[in-house]
């Protein structure tokens, strides 16, 4: 069954086409989604993707409806309270900045007291890192999430379905992260058992 209500954040690791394809994957599943992009993900989505506006209509296209966008220092925001009723929340690039702002339970920006209060009210959290190779601090910064109920679900696109293009590349990450989130879609990421010949 798809989450109602899911709040998504875009930092600045490298990996722009992960959080815009999840947004887009998220709104046309019906999913009402509260975006939060932090400086260095403003600019990355300008770098990669030559997206210069956060406007959700540019975004989402015909799902825009379902995206509201809220300012990265806005801490009177709701998402900054646990009254908020979110179904989860997903971090879609997670730089390693974010990654260890958020295990050392800090709360400067809306980014990270919105993850901070997806942890205390024992929701579910999907950071998406992509940065490697990854330094002691960066793995002990994810078993510290992962121990407060945190999942680490890292951008490591599988092979098993023969991708032929970047875009099936990020779909089966994607459709990780919407497993993650439970999340109908209608991505091709499912491993099939091979059919061997009879002898």
């Amino acid at each position: 069954m798809s989450c109602r209500t899911i709040v998504a954040a875009i930092t600045g690791a490298s990996g722009a086409a992960y959080g815009l394809r999840l947004l887009q994957c998220l709104t046309a599943a019906g999913v009402e989604t509260h975006l939060v992009v932090s400086p260095h993900g403003e600019e990355l989505l300008a770098n990669e993707l030559d997206l210069k506006k956060l406007d959700a209509r540019v975004l989402v296209g015909r799902h825009a409806d379902k995206l509201t966008v809220y300012p990265y220092r806005q801490m009177d925001s709701r998402l900054a309270s646990g009254s908020f009723l979110a179904d989860g929340m997903v971090v879609c690039p997670c730089s390693s900045n974010t990654l260890g702002a958020i295990a050392a339970g800090l709360g400067n920006n809306l980014i990270y007291r919105a993850a901070a209060v997806t942890l205390k009210e024992a929701r579910r959290l999907v950071l998406v890192p992509r940065e490697m190779p990854l330094s002691p601090i960066m793995i002990e910064s994810m078993l510290k999430i992962s121990r407060a109920g945190g999942i680490i679900c890292p951008a490591a696109p599988g092979f098993y379905l023969r991708p032929r293009a970047v875009e099936d590349l990020v779909d089966l990450v994607v459709g990780k992260i919407l497993d993650l989130l439970e999340v109908e879609h209608s991505l091709h990421t499912r491993w099939e058992q091979p059919r061997h010949k009879a002898p």
